[in-house]
């Protein structure tokens, strides 16, 4: 996952509440969008002021306020002061390091999640903080980021497809949490693929570089299970609990979260096993190999001993030594080394040592 960029020292000694933003700096300014449907309407439209929200927001219809980044502060504090949001609920939405959570307040329910995408160009996992707040008839969604996330939410609202436009608000904060774990097992096919990949370069031909790609997808798959299992815990605290601006025939809806939710944990442990599983095959594989080394190597010097043996007697260089005034005497030596070279290979292919 991308590397994370923290803030704390701008929070030290501040009171609870105080809206720092925490992550990574930079970024575009705010961009706030607001969306009104019933089953007979839709309007979207892009505000430059919270001001603008009240004149389009109405009993009959259910709005939609987006807002992508997070680095105008000022715009949360007015939005918490008009809709009676906690400031710790806003200074929450500013850490965007925070842990996956669900927390009911009095007038509204509050979710923070991670949306994880895979990054197909550096094959990694890229994380960015989305928070929800579900009011009755009123839903806004803040995201790190304008990346068009929940276009496709607006794209079925704008066209009527499905039941969106004839639900209430719980419905699309129920759409908007569905949409973000969909992504977990797109990111998972991904990471699935790169390591069925890496199985049969492990197999085929074993690299040291394929260790740092293991130890890559390993730190992922771990941070991803770190994501996973709060998420589990705010799904069963929304099955648990219960509040007004979360109809009760939501909780069918919300059970088929949690089943995703189980499923996507069993598939990040799968995944994980793999991979120790790949790594164990590399290491057994380079230790096959260097031990298929060290055979021929050993095999090797073990025919030159004798061989050595030989060169190294005739090589004293004696004034009396026997054979030395012999005419056929070098073509011998040579003979009985290749001899003894030949009949060690023979020895050594019978024992199946070759």
């Amino acid at each position: 996952m991308s590397k994370k960029h923290h803030s704390y020292k701008k929070k030290v000694a501040l009171p609870p509440g105080s809206l720092v933003h925490v992550g990574k700096p930079g970024g575009a300014d705010m961009h706030l969008s607001v969306v009104c449907f019933s089953p007979a309407q839709y309007e979207a439209t892009d505000i430059k002021a919270l001001s603008e929200l009240n004149s389009l927001m109405s009993e009959s219809a259910v709005t939609w306020l987006q807002i992508e980044g997070l680095q105008d502060t000022e715009i949360l504090e007015l939005l918490g002061q008009a809709y009676g949001i906690h400031p710790l609920t806003l200074e929450d939405i500013l850490n965007t390091n925070h842990r996956p959570k669900t927390d009911f307040y009095e007038t509204y329910i509050y979710s923070v999640l991670k949306l994880i995408q895979y990054n197909s160009t550096n094959k990694r996992l890229e994380t960015t903080q989305v928070s929800l707040i579900l009011f009755p008839q009123f839903v806004i969604s803040i995201h790190e980021h304008r990346d068009g996330i929940f276009d496709p939410l607006r794209s079925r609202l704008s066209k009527a497809t499905g039941k969106m436009r004839h639900e209430g608000a719980d419905f699309l904060f129920y759409s908007m949490m569905d949409l973000i774990i969909d992504h977990y097992f797109i990111c998972l096919e991904e990471m699935d693929d790169q390591i069925e990949y890496l199985e049969s370069r492990v197999l085929q031909d074993p690299t040291a570089q394929l260790v740092s790609s293991l130890q890559q997808i390993k730190r992922e798959l771990l941070s991803l299970r770190k994501t996973i299992w709060p998420l589990r815990e705010q799904i069963t605290v929304l099955l648990r609990e219960e509040h007004s601006a979360l109809g009760s025939d939501m909780s069918i809806y919300v059970r088929d979260l949690y089943d995703h939710t189980l499923a996507i944990m069993d598939t990040v442990e799968i995944l994980r096993d793999m991979t120790l599983g790949l790594l164990d095959v590399y290491l057994s594989s380079m230790s096959n190999r260097m031990n298929e080394i060290m055979k021929v190597l050993t095999i090797i010097a073990t025919i030159f001993i004798p061989l050595t043996f030989i060169t190294g007697i005739y090589g004293m260089n004696f004034l009396h030594m026997p054979e030395l005034g012999m005419k056929w005497a070098y073509p011998i030596v040579l003979g009985t080394c290749t001899t003894i070279a030949g009949l060690m290979l023979l020895f050594f292919r019978k024992r199946r040592w070759l």
